[in-house]
């Protein structure tokens, strides 16, 4: 969409229609769902979460479970792998000017059939402070895949932050 099209949004600091992409830079408010009407209560992930437009976003690359030489971690421990790919995604937020709390949505990918391998990997993500952001839960997809990209990799984790200006 281009800037100043047609489309309208409404500005929450004025409640007045603006053109789309015209709020203050300023604006970058964070709202999470925590559960939808009519659907089951998700634990600690929303299932929605909304960033008013005038917002920077950042689409992160899948964190991975390797150290700046490039070597593995955690072989064969998806929990150690976890904490490493978490360690890594704070890096890439901090590097663009954001944090944890900014995050907006992830996909974490655990190489496994196993519910309790994907409760294990899904318990440090909890612990990291992703799922308990002061403005709530993030939106979230867990997800048991058959491989990922590195020899040994059994975790990835992709990520949309906001980016405050």
């Amino acid at each position: 969409m281009r800037m100043g099209s047609a489309v309208r949004v409404q500005d929450p600091h004025t409640a007045r229609a603006r053109p789309l992409g015209t709020h203050p830079p300023e604006v970058a408010i964070i709202q999470r769902s925590i559960a939808a009407a009519g659907l089951l209560k998700p634990p600690t992930y929303s299932h929605a979460s909304i960033v008013e437009a005038g917002a920077r976003l950042a689409f992160l690359a899948g964190s991975v479970p390797l150290d700046a030489d490039g070597t593995l971690v955690g072989a064969g421990d998806p929990v150690r792998q976890t904490e490493q790919v978490l360690a890594n995604l704070e890096t890439q937020l901090r590097v663009i000017g954001s944090d944890l709390s900014q995050v907006v949505y992830t996909d974490v990918y655990v190489v496994s059939t196993d519910p309790a391998v994907l409760a294990q990997v899904w318990r440090v993500v909890e612990a990291s402070g992703l799922s308990t952001a002061e403005n709530g839960p993030h939106s979230s997809t867990l997800l048991g895949v058959a491989c990922l990209g590195y020899p040994g990799q059994l975790v990835e984790i992709t990520a949309t932050a906001v980016v405050p200006e």
